[in-house]
């Protein structure tokens, strides 16, 4: 009898599932399988029974079959093409498979076929030896009908000036469209975009959030190569000490480590870097999790793309605290030297070898750029409220000071500049290690969305720095927080046009040799002839 009654309680709850789902499927105990997530109570929205979940704020994952297919998302370097396709989620008896199509002569022909990961619902095509000298319209098709069009550019190695569009942030404080940032950058008409961190702020639904972000942006990347990669929120956590890929076993992670599970970590970055090229060295780290820090050439600009927070040291119990917090310093008369000790790690070994590497010089001129998630000094004052004024935040890469400087002499002995996001303040650093500005240039740009956790930069004494540049009240030579050297040229303040919240456009000109940092708020027109950036900006950097 009790064998019975559980078989009764199954069949019913099968059924009742089974309600949920259109009609036109049809459902027996044979077919009503699904692979199970390997983590409980993360991305519940879209692992194994997802159909049975109720509607939820982000967005709607109950489509018409039609347009199962998300979006498709690519890079394009030294011929290899990589094109992660993403789906919905799907109902127990559809295909799992993707087809790949390119037009040739008015027809489409299927190149390849792949099987979706019910983990995150995405799969990967990679092809070595693509042409790249010719534009090819493609196509993502599911034999239930739903198909995603888009082009692959050729690469641009004739222009001479090739445009990055850079985003950040992209808070769920706003769940509407991003029309705005679709007109402003389909005008510019950037050659590659960087989205640099922060897809998703809903820590602990990924897959429901990167739909999100692709129905927000895919009108952007469906013609053009993304670079995207995840940070701290992506991956569910406020910050991230990655430490190598170690537990953490605090939910703030300051201890050092990754706190949700491993397999869910695994997923975002699946997700959201598998397009990217082959890693330099793709040996996993503790727990198995994956790297993908790695090189980009395009349009004869050499990119390099690393993981700020993977190998990071955590700073608690590993330093003497400073505040309230082991990642805040208040305390403005502390040693900086006290919290810079021997054997805390920044980009670890392995992404230091990969840099020095990747800073020789190219047999041909080209020009490079170091993409990350955030900046490699503390250039914030006020966090989240104007009355919250930090010394120094240990979240940036301005701390450990050690392994900041030994970044910075690559990046400078490459002659590149940094694009990062993250801290919701648009600004432009040039670097000092041993004196002020003998390192790189850095543009932070601002968050898409800047109404939450706004930053500010407003040092204390409300003065101008040595060799300041008159364009905005406190521009010059400073000390950050941990007695890094850095010299401010720009920042754009919430109390900018847009809140502070908007994107930047690098323009590399190879002639010239030299690199624009533009900054565009968020509900500027860029179309109108007097369009305005932020305040600051352009800024032009000469790197002869």
């Amino acid at each position: 009898m009790k064998k019975q009654r559980r078989k009764f309680i199954k069949d019913t709850a099968l059924l009742a599932g089974a309600s949920l789902i259109p009609l036109h499927y049809s459902f027996n105990n044979e077919s009503f399988n699904y692979i199970k997530a390997p983590f409980e109570d993360l991305d519940t929205l879209c692992v194994n029974d997802w159909w049975n979940r109720k509607d939820n704020p982000i967005i709607n994952l109950k489509v018409e079959r039609t347009n199962i297919i998300a979006f498709g998302i690519y890079t394009l370097s030294n011929n290899i093409l990589k094109l992660s396709a993403q789906s919905y989620p799907l109902y127990p008896n559809e295909s799992r498979f993707i087809s790949f199509q390119i037009k040739t002569n008015n027809k489409w022909k299927e190149v390849s076929k792949q099987k979706i990961n019910e983990i995150g619902w995405s799969t990967l095509f990679r092809f070595p030896n693509w042409n790249s000298k010719i534009d090819q319209e493609y196509r993502l098709v599911h034999e239930n009908g739903s198909v995603f069009n888009g082009k692959i550019r050729k690469d641009p190695i004739d222009k001479n000036i090739i445009k990055l569009a850079a985003f950040s942030c992209n808070s769920n404080k706003d769940r509407g469209d991003r029309n705005n940032y679709i007109k402003n950058v389909t005008h510019q008409d950037p050659d590659i975009l960087f989205f640099g961190g922060d897809q998703s702020y809903d820590h602990k639904q990924h897959t429901a959030a990167w739909l999100k972000f692709g129905l927000q942006f895919k009108e952007l990347f469906r013609n053009r190569p993304c670079i995207t990669i995840p940070d701290d929120h992506d991956i569910g956590q406020g910050n991230l000490w990655g430490e190598g890929g170690k537990k953490a076993l605090r939910r703030q992670g300051d201890d050092g480590g990754y706190y949700y599970h491993h397999e869910y970590v695994k997923m975002v970055e699946r997700c959201q870097t598998s397009h990217l090229p082959d890693p330099f060295d793709p040996t996993p780290i503790e727990q198995g999790i994956n790297v993908y820090y790695t090189s980009l050439k395009y349009g004869e600009i050499d990119f390099a793309i690393i993981e700020d927070r993977k190998f990071k040291s955590g700073p608690k119990e590993k330093i003497p605290n400073q505040g309230p917090r082991p990642d805040h310093i208040l305390n403005t008369e502390y040693s900086p030297d006290d919290i810079d000790l021997d054997g805390l790690k920044l980009l670890g070994d392995r992404q230091l070898h990969f840099l020095k590497k990747w800073s020789n010089k190219s047999k041909k001129k080209t020009m490079k750029v170091l993409l990350s998630a955030t900046s490699f000094c503390g250039a914030a004052h006020l966090h989240g409220r104007k009355t919250n004024r930090l010394h120094a935040d240990l979240d940036s890469n301005g701390w450990p000071q050690k392994g900041r400087n030994k970044a910075l002499k690559i990046i400078k002995k490459a002659n590149a500049v940094h694009i990062g996001g993250d801290q919701h303040l648009a600004s432009i650093v040039h670097h000092g290690t041993n004196n002020f500005e003998d390192g790189p240039f850095q543009f932070i740009v601002p968050a898409l969305v800047n109404n939450y956790y706004s930053r500010w930069w407003w040092p204390e004494n409300e003065k101008p720095g040595e060799l300041a540049n008159n364009k905005l009240p406190w521009t010059g030579r400073y000390l950050d927080g941990f007695n890094n050297k850095i010299t401010m040229h720009a920042y754009a303040n919430p109390d900018s046009p847009s809140n502070g919240a908007g994107y930047g456009m690098v323009l590399f000109d190879k002639e010239k040799n030299n690199v624009t940092f533009q900054c565009w708020p968020r509900f500027e027109d860029v179309s109108k002839k007097d369009a305005k950036q932020f305040k600051g900006w352009p800024f032009v950097v000469d790197l002869n």
